[in-house]
């Protein structure tokens, strides 16, 4: 990835695991769980008649949170003007997540009009937004959208892509590999790319088949993606181990990063490196990469 000025920090955002608010057991066990950011579900997977009863739930489970590691803690809500929209934002600032997660965000007044409730409620720096990119007019709309991400105030960092509501509003064909669906993938990572954000791959239905989600974990790294969604904790390591870093991945990355720093390279943008030539973006590239490594490091030795 390469790093541009308004790009945020380097997270780890491997496996984003979605949690049923409305689940006391699901969320007893999410603390435990290796993932690295865990959505808290008040929208599809809450029936209307839990809502209060998981917005409840969720307040006294971030009141009891462990938030002193670099897990990512995210409050999927319902839509801001649907009819829950409001008291899930009112749960989202006694709970104070890493971010919010806004649904079928379908233009860019979406993201904006909760980033602005959120300063209203003095909540300046936290929570940042992450957009579900799930609709025919998301898609329509990916460089809006993804451009708020550079506006003061904007506070949004990542797309999320939702095949299933996507699949459902389009009729693009549910097939092994995506084939339909590839074109707007690699939209949605240029688009989120192009402003600096985030942005994860969606959801695989069948947990139970280990196989194809590896592999499909293995195209959505391939197309650019940062992670991937998951729907059970089954999906975790094979997600970790497919938007990691290997170590020759890590190993070649030193090697730029060492070249570039070399005093004989000063302020130079581009450089011979063994018969290769290299550029300085290349070497921002790598250094974000070590940076990732540094986390997953991290990330192990504190388990």
């Amino acid at each position: 990835m390469i790093s541009l000025p308004h790009h945020h920090p380097v997270r780890l955002r491997r496996s984003v695991l979605s949690v049923p608010a409305s689940n006391a057991r699901a969320l007893a066990k999410s603390a435990a769980l290796d993932c690295d950011a865990i959505i808290f579900d008040l929208e599809d997977s809450v029936l209307p008649e839990k809502k209060a009863e998981a917005q409840a739930a969720l307040v006294s489970h971030f009141a009891a949170l462990d938030r002193s590691g670099s897990r990512e803690h995210v409050i999927r809500v319902n839509p801001f003007a649907g009819p829950d929209g409001l008291a899930d934002l009112e749960t989202v600032a006694a709970c104070v997540p890493d971010a919010v997660l806004l649904p079928k965000v379908c233009e860019p007044q979406h993201v904006l009009d909760v980033a602005d409730w959120l300063s209203e409620k003095g909540l300046d720096e936290a929570p940042r937004l992450w957009a579900m990119i799930e609709t025919a007019a998301s898609i329509l709309n990916l460089a809006p959208i993804a451009e708020v991400g550079r506006t003061a105030g904007g506070r949004l960092d990542c797309f999320v892509v939702g095949l299933n509501d996507l699949r459902k509003e389009t009729g693009i064909a549910d097939m092994p590999g995506r084939p339909y669906l590839l074109p707007i993938l690699v939209q949605a990572v240029v688009a989120a790319r192009a402003s600096g954000l985030d942005v994860i791959d969606s959801v695989f239905n069948d947990f139970a088949d280990t196989d194809a989600f590896a592999a499909e974990c293995e195209q959505g790294r391939l197309m650019g993606f940062d992670g991937k969604m998951l729907i059970h904790p089954a999906q975790i390591a094979a997600a970790n181990a497919a938007f990691g870093v290997s170590e020759a991945e890590a190993a070649e990355a030193l090697v730029i990063v060492s070249a570039f720093a070399a005093p004989e390279n000063a302020g130079k943008g581009a450089i011979n490196l063994k018969g290769r030539m290299v550029e300085k973006l290349h070497a921002d590239q790598a250094d974000r990469l070590l940076v990732k490594a540094d986390l997953i490091a991290e990330r192990k030795n504190s388990a």
